[in-house]
């Protein structure tokens, strides 16, 4: 079929993003035909959708021959994928299978990418996740009524080195740090692993710095943070999460303000001049 402009395809991971996306299509006048993935996409979105195929991770046969049939043109990558699932759960079809055997380095970016250019191949355009959701992009400056003391700001520029130079490798977005101190570093197990193991170790106090990676692809993992990062760092007695203005997802960000204010959390969106100093 040939593409219908009204379409937009919707490759749906797990988490709220994809029913926020949903909404937001059919509010332009879109109809959403949805990729949900089982044990990862809620029933929820299948529900919400115009259209729905289920698949288990690694059947991109089955997407392109889906979004061929539907007549989709154009989609967006929303919704986080369980990384660790690729050592348990990845059943690909021989597309799918055809292209993991053809790419070495098997990180985020890496894999993203591959299945993005099959995607244009078959004539389905991928586009940015943000697209209709720029309102949802994570605001400048100190958001909560705490503000960051002189010690914190020092562990804010230290992690912010540190979280930059793992997004520069493909590891992760994010870090834990305490007295310019690394106790934790993002990697397959996603942020709120991280802060979980990392306040941990720090005890107390930690400060949680989230970047985006340099060179990241708005088309796809973007980082994102909400309720329940919150409740993660107040869980660990942890006292900063500092996040990239303008460069990941902000969800339910009256919801979360109040749970930060309540633990007595700062949270705070920091900006990197070109000379790399950071404004907040």
């Amino acid at each position: 079929m040939a593409p219908d402009a009204e379409k937009i395809g919707i490759i749906a991971g797990s988490g709220q993003f994809p029913l926020l996306f949903i909404e937001a299509a059919k509010k332009a006048g879109r109809k959403t035909v949805v990729i949900a993935h089982h044990n990862e996409t809620s029933p929820e979105v299948a529900d919400a959708a115009d259209e729905c195929c289920w698949v288990k991770l690694g059947q991109l046969g089955k997407i392109i021959k889906f979004f061929h049939r539907s007549g989709v043109g154009e989609t967006v990558f929303v919704g986080a994928i369980t990384k660790t699932r690729i050592f348990r759960d990845i059943l690909p079809d021989m597309k799918g299978l055809t292209l993991w055997n053809k790419i070495d380095v098997k990180q985020d970016d890496a894999i993203l990418r591959a299945v993005a250019g099959v995607l244009e191949k078959e004539g389905v355009k991928v586009l940015e996740s943000t697209l209709y959701l720029q309102h949802l992009l994570f605001p400048f400056g100190v958001l909560t009524r705490k503000k960051p003391d002189k010690n914190q700001r020092l562990d804010i520029e230290f992690g912010w080195k540190n979280a930059r130079a793992i997004g520069a490798m493909d590891i992760g977005q994010c870090v834990v740090v305490r007295n310019c101190s690394v106790v934790a570093v993002e990697a397959i197990e996603g942020t709120d692993a991280t802060i979980a193991r990392g306040g941990a170790l720090a005890r107390e106090k930690a400060v949680v710095v989230k970047v985006r990676k340099p060179g990241q692809d708005f088309r796809f993992d973007l980082p994102a943070t909400g309720v329940k990062t919150i409740e993660t760092l107040a869980s660990v007695d942890g006292a900063v999460l500092a996040v990239e203005a303008g460069q990941s997802l902000l969800f339910d960000p009256d919801a979360m303000i109040r749970a930060a204010d309540a633990a007595g959390l700062v949270v705070v969106g920091v900006r990197e001049n070109p000379d790399g100093s950071l404004d907040y």
